[in-house]
């Protein structure tokens, strides 16, 4: 069977392409996150497609009984690197069957961590595992991207070179979808030049309230970003924030 393009590229080469995305950086974010979940003391969290686990032990960290699930094991590999008093309950799965009965107090999805499937369907899929997740009254954040701003200010082509490696990021907007071709070519050109692709739908506010909703969802507030409640602006927000509940 032919993996599809998250299957590929959530391996090692993921490592490199986005080593700069730091813990310190997902403190910050935690802060605000939790003043917007207003949860419980030792409450159960969630946190889907947790990577490398910068957020869940950000959150472990603050008191919280945190599981991490991601579908990628060289993700959760780093993540029990980094998880050294193991703290935090690793899980490998895919997001659109969750291996667990649920019944947390809140779900998290950060960072473009959904939308990757072609197919609609395949968007719910997950919404409802989320919704599943979640006691009733539970709380939820799904951080997405603000579709009209990448629209707006896509930049076609990047260049930088990491660890000996250049990589070269290249960009397109295509039926919908925000597409993404890394390049990574060894400096000097020693070893071989690697490839991967990244595909996500571009949904709008009101495409994402419906489907939230539809999957049994209700949205609080939407935010445009971590700063002092940043307000979400369709023009201006990199982010789309969605903050809510199970009812």
């Amino acid at each position: 069977m032919v993996k599809d393009w998250y299957e590929k590229s959530f391996g090692e080469d993921y490592l490199l392409v986005y080593k700069h995305r730091d813990a310190a950086g997902a403190v910050r974010e935690v802060r605000k996150m939790i003043s917007w979940l207003d949860l419980p003391e030792h409450a159960r969290v969630l946190d889907l497609c947790c990577g490398t686990g910068r957020h869940s032990l950000a959150l472990a960290d603050s008191g919280y009984r945190v599981t991490g699930v991601d579908l990628s094991g060289v993700l959760l590999r780093e993540a029990r690197k980094l998880d050294a008093k193991q703290r935090v309950t690793w899980v490998q799965a895919d997001m659109r069957e969750i291996q667990l009965k649920g019944h947390y107090d809140a779900v998290l999805n950060l960072f473009t961590s959904f939308g990757y499937f072609r197919e609609d369907e395949e968007q719910r899929k997950v919404l409802r595992e989320i919704t599943r997740m979640l006691k009733p009254g539970g709380r939820f954040i799904i951080d997405f991207m603000n579709s009209p701003h990448v629209r707006a200010h896509l930049v076609p082509e990047s260049e930088r070179e990491a660890d000996g490696q250049r990589i070269i990021e290249k960009r397109i907007i295509e039926e919908h979808f925000v597409k993404k071709d890394i390049i990574i070519r060894p400096l000097g050109g020693d070893g071989e030049e690697r490839q991967y692709h990244e595909r996500v739908k571009l949904y709008t506010l009101e495409q994402m309230k419906r489907m939230l909703a539809d999957s049994g969802l209700a949205v609080d507030e939407v935010y445009g970003g971590y700063d002092e409640d940043e307000s979400y602006n369709e023009d201006t927000s990199e982010r789309m924030i969605f903050v809510g509940h199970r009812p």
